[in-house]
């Protein structure tokens, strides 16, 4: 059995969760309610859940706001955490180089379902939650390019600077990081959602298969068709309409 706590300060909302929750995650136990800030800190201390539905804007503060005054307070916060919110570029933004789990109203059952199967996987492995602390630390700074990312794989998650990213390499449906004085990291996310995430800090798509940081860019060679050799010695292949796009990238370098 897993245990939860809803926090949103709408009741009907709340009343939605319960009934999604009721049809598509039979396994999970809503221990209680909250509809505040420190209503939410006391009903995480009184009733520990395994899992906290948090929604990010409530009548007297956010989210955020109880997660940083808990761990002032209790220490680390041990229950997993699915934020609950309305688009807001920014937070989504955070929360995906966190490696944490969002819903966006109006939920999707079906979001709803993988992130139930995430939640099952991540209580699994027991994860040591220093996410939540890089989430906190890129809110509070609220920074258009973020320094650290958190990576989730089989054995837990890890958070490595963005800098050190050297390339990173699709596989399928997973993505292979290669990170400058690591061994490379397999993530079970596609690379295209690590594109969007990382066009901003200066990564290149030059091929179907291959999202590279350019600052570990070392050579462009035209013969053989074109190909990119990176500061790890990797030959990586560029595709035919990505060429023009990186030689006017390489001229501003």
């Amino acid at each position: 059995m897993i245990t939860a706590l809803l926090i949103d300060d709408d009741a009907n909302l709340r009343n939605g969760m319960k009934g999604l929750l009721a049809m598509y995650a039979p396994d999970i136990t809503i221990l209680g309610e909250a509809d505040s800030v420190k209503g939410g800190i006391n009903a995480i201390e009184t009733y520990k859940p395994d899992v906290i539905f948090l929604d990010i804007q409530l009548g007297d503060g956010t989210g955020f706001d109880i997660l940083e005054q808990f761990a002032k307070k209790s220490g680390r916060l041990s229950s997993h955490v699915v934020f609950i919110t309305a688009h807001e570029q920014f937070a989504v933004k955070a929360f995906r180089f966190s490696a944490l789990d969002y819903l966006l109203k109006p939920v999707d059952p079906e979001e709803l379902r993988k992130v139930i199967e995430k939640i099952k996987k991540v209580l699994t492995n027991n994860d040591s939650y220093a996410h939540i602390d890089l989430l906190l630390e890129n809110i509070r700074k609220k920074v258009d390019k973020f320094k650290r990312i958190a990576l989730s794989t089989s054995d837990g998650i890890h958070l490595f600077e963005v800098s050190d990213i050297i390339r990173l390499e699709s596989q399928d449906n997973y993505t292979r990081f290669h990170i400058k004085d690591h061994k490379p990291v397999l993530i079970a996310k596609t690379l295209k959602e690590y594109e969007d995430l990382l066009s901003e800090q200066g990564f290149e798509r030059i091929h179907q298969s291959h999202l590279i940081n350019l600052a570990y860019l070392k050579s462009y060679i035209k013969k053989d068709g074109g190909y990119a050799v990176m500061a790890d010695n990797s030959n990586l292949p560029i595709s035919q309409r990505k060429k023009e796009r990186l030689q006017e990238l390489l001229k501003s370098l």
